[in-house]
């Protein structure tokens, strides 16, 4: 009986770390530029397919339209959910 308690504790503290870690793993908002690595300004951002990337400086965004694909796929590929936006 001992034996079965003790498996089921383990049990649900492996669950209890899992679940903990797929959470913290779940998707985040932006914080930093895709471009420069720096932390967003609010006010600069460029909008392509219906999400919405921000940037730390004025500079990134001639970047970022060079090949927006990538850099919106380097963000989600980190976690990052971005803003949706209606056309």
């Amino acid at each position: 009986m001992k034996s079965i308690v003790k498996s089921v504790i383990v049990a649900m503290i492996i669950t209890a770390f899992a679940l903990t870690s797929t959470l913290a793993m779940a998707a985040q908002v932006q914080k930093t530029c895709p471009i420069m690595g720096g932390a967003i300004d609010k006010k600069l951002y460029a909008d392509h397919n219906g999400k919405r990337v921000y940037f730390c400086c004025p500079g990134c965004e001639p970047q970022f339209k060079k090949n927006p694909k990538a850099f919106i796929k380097k963000l989600e590929s980190q976690g990052v959910k971005l803003e949706t936006v209606s056309k």
